[in-house]
């Protein structure tokens, strides 16, 4: 998950001037893979730089390496098209071994990924490029992850259909009615599946839909987040669904700030959504010792995560900030370093946000404030790392943990650098402290 560079030469710069580390490619890669959502557009660089960027560094990082990356990219961090594209370079570079089709069922997690791989594997190579041998060797394998209903789930009309994949990948049906099944999606025949999207786009009545599904337990835990406004708007049973954001089924796959995102959309539910955040909170181990948390809250940070989204970077970051357990003295910093009352779930997200100004960034005269007036025993920050000014080490344990793409960044050296916006770096941060 991290990488920490004993002796960073600061030849570089970040976006805002400060003296940025020359890392290794390997630690340029993680950087620019596991906060990305591709193609979107950054603050400071587009989704097609930072998407080239990322091929050019898969391209000449080792095969094992990448294979490693992508996986850990989808499984802990649970990002979806970033691990598809190194999947991309990994055809290249390793287009004649197994590491390929071992791999691909590993990454592809959902059906629609199995469109989408072929998709990127073509806008890297042309649309005229064939499937290598181990390429439609590890798509057949990753037909065996899914059942009629994930395929039908995801049939959609497309540039490449789930039927294309098929057809290039030809997986092997292991028994009459895999085969069968092979067949259906072949003819476009699987059985409609029981799905929200389904029932609503054929004239169901909304509000009966979502109470069935809810009942039924057929509604996943992202999907209920996402549409506690429809519900909301239709008039379903609010106890109904207070008593489903509570129970958590299936949020193993859920971001942080998902909980943020849900609870802006509809505040009705938010004090269901925040008791639902902070039991995804308790689950997380305590943080031993004295911890200070820094959030970056600078201007770049309030960039949109992607074009169809409502949430912001700062929402990611104030969003972890909020999970973390223990003894902990929260801290803001843009222009000024600001102390935040030390609060979790979505009263911890708010706090954050709302500290300050969201102006200039200057990160390192934030870190020698905390270093001057602050006992810590592990200084945690959460930025994008753009600073504008030349950041200190830590005068104890310190994690820098970047939840943007940016080509350069400051959180090298003494630091331990951590990438990504997934509560998975609290679980890093806890077995480097237990070795």
């Amino acid at each position: 998950m991290a990488r920490t560079n004993v002796a960073p030469k600061f030849t570089e710069t970040t976006h805002e001037g400060a003296p940025a580390a020359r890392v290794s490619d390997m630690q340029a890669l993680r950087r620019s893979v596991m906060s990305c959502l591709l193609w979107e557009r950054e603050f400071y660089e587009s989704g097609e730089d930072i998407g080239t960027r990322i091929r050019a560094l898969a391209m000449a990082a080792k095969p094992e390496e990448i294979a490693a990356l992508a996986i850990e990219a989808r499984t802990k961090f649970n990002l979806r098209h970033a691990p598809l594209w190194l999947l991309c370079a990994l055809a290249k570079t390793a287009s004649c071994t197994p590491l390929l089709s071992e791999t691909i069922p590993k990454v592809v997690k959902r059906v629609d990924e199995l469109s989408e791989l072929v998709s990127l594997y073509w806008k890297a190579n042309g649309n005229d490029k064939p499937l290598s041998g181990q390429m439609k060797k590890g798509l057949a394998a990753a037909f065996e992850n899914f059942n009629e209903y994930h395929f039908a789930k995801y049939d959609r009309d497309g540039a490449v259909k789930l039927r294309d994949v098929l057809f290039m990948a030809h997986p092997k049906p292991k028994t009459p009615e895999r085969e069968d099944l092979y067949k259906r999606i072949a003819e476009r025949k699987l059985v409609v599946p029981d799905t929200w999207e389904v029932a609503l786009s054929g004239g169901a009545d909304k509000k009966a839909t979502f109470e069935r599904l809810i009942r039924e337990g057929q509604l996943g835990y992202l999907a209920l987040l996402r549409n506690v406004r429809n519900m909301a708007e239709a008039g379903c049973d609010a106890s109904l669904v207070r008593e489903a954001i509570i129970a958590r089924k299936g949020a193993d796959r859920v971001l942080p700030f998902r909980y943020v995102a849900a609870a802006r959309a509809c505040p009705q539910f938010e004090p269901a959504i925040d008791q639902a955040l902070l039991a995804c909170i308790e689950g997380l181990p305590e943080m031993l010792g004295k911890t200070a948390v820094l959030v970056d809250v600078s201007g770049s940070m309030d960039k949109k995560l992607s074009a169809k989204s409502d949430m912001k970077r700062i929402d990611a970051a104030a969003a972890l900030a909020s999970l973390i357990r223990g003894d902990v003295r929260v801290f803001s910093f843009s222009t000024q370093l600001a102390e935040v009352p030390p609060r979790r779930g979505m009263a911890g997200v708010d706090a954050v946000i709302k500290s300050q100004p969201h102006g200039g960034t200057y990160l390192g005269a934030a870190v020698q404030g905390i270093n001057q007036a602050v006992e810590y025993d592990r200084l945690i920050v959460v930025t994008d790392e753009q600073s504008a000014d030349r950041v200190p080490d830590p005068k104890g344990r310190g994690y820098m943990i970047n939840v943007a793409s940016a080509k350069n960044g400051v959180g090298y050296g003494k630091w331990t650098h951590i990438d990504g916006f997934s509560e998975a770096v609290f679980a890093f941060i806890r077995e480097t402290e237990a070795l």
